[in-house]
């Protein structure tokens, strides 16, 4: 006989699969405010090592819907190197090693306390997109934060590349008032971003995301 005090909390499967026995929801855990649990990277921000020729810094500052700065929240970049390549399987016209000595087309950084975040790299070149049509140059950003349940993902364009942005295929599919969320203003040493998460006005100053 079973002592009831020892008795199983959750129903005990024997002879069939997980789906044979009724389990209640997982609770669900925002991403925030523990990224700093488990992800710290001491030089994530750094996608090219200090002193590259031709480094600029890219900042970001994160805002939450009741336009506050959030300091918990994390930033993750993607990006072409200078000549638009990828040294990765998936680029379809072949990995190549960077002429970037230590760039790793990949950062990560966390806001402080006013809800800024900083990466060093190297502005990436243009990238074939379908239809003979050219990306201008762009780095992929994910966003992570309180409150959220997944990631949310952007783009940063920049604001000297004026000509390849009046055609960039991503950009050109945005209502004209809302490109300019996705381009970067122009700074002592390099852009800065600001990115809003949320704004219940279409019209609003929402960042414009996209879907995966």
């Amino acid at each position: 006989m079973t002592d009831p005090e020892f008795a199983p909390r959750y129903p005990v499967v024997t002879g069939a699969d997980f789906t044979t026995a009724s389990f209640g929801q997982t609770p669900s855990q925002t991403v925030g405010p523990y990224v700093h649990i488990g992800l710290l990277w001491p030089d994530g921000e750094d996608v090219v090592p200090p002193g590259t020729d031709g480094a600029v810094t890219v900042t970001f500052t994160v805002i939450d819907g009741s336009r506050t700065p959030m300091s918990d929240a994390m930033i993750e970049t993607w990006q072409a190197d200078a000549d638009g390549r990828f040294d990765h399987p998936d680029d379809p016209r072949g990995a190549v090693a960077p002429r970037t000595e230590g760039f790793r087309g990949f950062g990560r950084t966390f806001a402080d306390e006013t809800g800024t975040m900083s990466i060093t790299t190297i502005k990436p070149g243009p990238l074939p997109a379908e239809n003979n049509a050219v990306e201008a140059p762009h780095i992929d950003v994910g966003i992570f934060a309180r409150g959220m349940l997944e990631r949310v993902v952007t783009r940063v364009y920049f604001p000297d590349e004026s000509e390849a942005n009046a055609v960039d295929p991503v950009l050109s599919a945005l209502p004209e008032h809302k490109r300019a969320r996705l381009v970067a203003r122009s700074v002592d040493g390099g852009y800065h971003l600001d990115i809003v998460l949320q704004n219940t006005d279409p019209d609003g100053d929402e960042t414009p995301f996209f879907e995966l």
